[in-house]
């Protein structure tokens, strides 16, 4: 049996495993289990804006390899996890979140009686969400830019209000679950490897993925090989990034 490290232990003993061992299969449940866990990440407006696609067929792990330009990680992997941003389902999202006060609330409160923690909620997953991610060929995000900057000349306000930077903010809360995940791994003795190096577009069409999902990572999953980990690990001295203000 195998004892579940800590959140320190986790942390030291994750690494970037470029060869997995292909004697030693992973259990696909376990596997399963820290995904589940990597849904308990922070992320932006708790709109969950992620997908995991967890590849466990012999076949998809053949088609899929080459795309990640045949890296050892995914070649020699157990198991994959794509995961995936799912910008485009914002609206069912915040309808969830919606659904969600609903239940803690109750649906059909009178506004008059509503507390103001209850009335904040639905004005901010009812109207604040929509004007934040509602766009057309990126036009309405350049007029909210362009809002921002002139009340910013008056008020501290939020300025990441573009196309563009709502998809950084999808981007960013889904690597906060993947690091989750990889964690979660770690903890249980499997390792992974996160691979920006792939053809997007290609895995895409091999997962039927709709248009307006985007691929954050591929993660190989397996148990380390004696040759899998490419060195010791090396970081800037702590002293040159930490800032105490």
């Amino acid at each position: 049996m195998i004892h579940e490290k800590t959140v320190s232990e986790a942390i030291a003993y994750r690494r970037s495993v470029r060869i997995f061992d292909a004697d030693k299969p992973i259990d696909r449940e376990k596997v399963k289990s820290c995904i589940e866990q990597a849904t308990l990440a922070p992320n932006s407006s708790n709109l969950q804006l992620w997908e995991f696609y967890h590849v466990t067929s012999t076949s998809m792990l053949k088609k899929i390899a080459p795309y990640c330009f045949n890296q050892n990680a995914a070649k020699t992997a157990q198991q994959l996890v794509v995961v995936v941003v799912r910008k485009d389902l914002w609206r069912h999202r915040a309808k969830a979140n919606l659904n969600f006060i609903d239940s803690v609330f109750g649906a059909n409160t009178p506004k008059a009686d509503q507390s103001s923690r209850e009335k904040v909620a639905r004005s901010y997953y009812g109207k604040l969400i929509p004007f934040a991610y509602s766009d057309f060929l990126g036009l309405f995000g350049l007029l909210r830019y362009i809002l921002i900057l002139i009340t910013g000349l008056f008020r501290p306000i939020y300025r990441e209000v573009r196309k563009s930077d709502m998809r950084i903010v999808a981007h960013k809360s889904a690597g906060l679950a993947a690091q989750t995940f990889m964690l979660s791994m770690a903890a249980v003795g499997y390792d992974t490897c996160p691979m920006e190096g792939s053809d997007t577009w290609r895995i895409k069409r091999a997962l039927g993925l709709p248009l307006g999902a985007e691929i954050n990572m591929v993660i190989g999953c397996g148990i380390r090989t004696e040759r899998g980990v490419y060195g010791e690990r090396f970081r800037i001295l702590f002293e040159s990034v930490y800032k105490q203000i």
